[in-house]
């Protein structure tokens, strides 16, 4: 006899990390990848050049597990398990932090970057989000869901890519950019000397196109 799978809605409480910065400037919200955490993301946001003013947020995905080798409490935004419904739910969390974070400061804009699984999560929102500053996508693709959309929306996109990335591999990048390019969206693309991870390059180009992305809203 086999049991009757059923859901239920139920209320939890994220959390993220932020530098507050100067009022009316732009806010970027970081997207950590899996077995990450907020701090982890928090930590690599700091170091990113030329956003003097901007407010930093890392946000942690709803779902925390421990990390067997460290017993450091980390996150993971999904699996394939209700994947619909944990989509719906990490929309609107997303969502909930965004407005948080506008009200707080005042910002003059968004930007969303993701690392990783936390790519996916970029992807999704910045598809769900108007008006948006730019997207920054390292080592993650887009994810099934948003290159299906029928009118795929998004702002500039930078997609950085590690030549030794043995994960998101060039013929994943090569997709994304036709995926994107097939929606009327050209995408930038920085390739690295480097595996899946963050890098100085990487950090300074990002920092390059999010400042020339807020002084185009400012001409606006």
């Amino acid at each position: 006899m086999s049991g009757e799978l059923r859901h239920v809605a139920a209320s939890v409480h994220g959390r993220f990390l932020v530098r507050p910065g100067q009022r009316g400037r732009p806010a970027l919200l970081g997207f950590h990848g899996y077995g990450e955490s907020a701090e982890r993301q928090f930590a690599e946001l700091v170091q990113i050049p030329e956003l003097e003013g901007w407010t930093l947020a890392a946000v942690q995905a709803l779902h925390p597990f421990y990390d067997r080798r460290s017993g450091e409490v980390v996150a993971s935004w999904m699996t394939k398990q209700d994947r619909e419904l944990a989509i719906a739910d990490n929309l609107a969390y997303v969502a909930a932090v965004s407005a948080a974070v506008r009200a707080e400061r005042g910002c003059g804009g968004l930007a969303y970057l993701g690392f990783s699984q936390g790519t996916a999560m970029a992807y999704r929102a910045a598809a769900a989000t108007r008006p948006l500053l730019g997207l920054i996508a390292l080592g993650g693709d887009v994810p099934p869901d948003v290159a299906a959309q029928r009118r795929l929306r998004l702002p500039e996109v930078l997609i950085g890519w590690g030549e030794r990335d043995g994960w998101y591999t060039e013929e994943k990048l090569d997709r994304d950019v036709a995926t994107l390019r097939g929606h009327g969206i050209e995408p930038r693309v920085i390739r690295l000397a480097a595996g899946h991870e963050w890098t100085a390059e990487f950090r300074r180009e990002t920092g390059a196109f999010l400042q020339a992305q807020e002084a185009a809203g400012r001409r606006t």
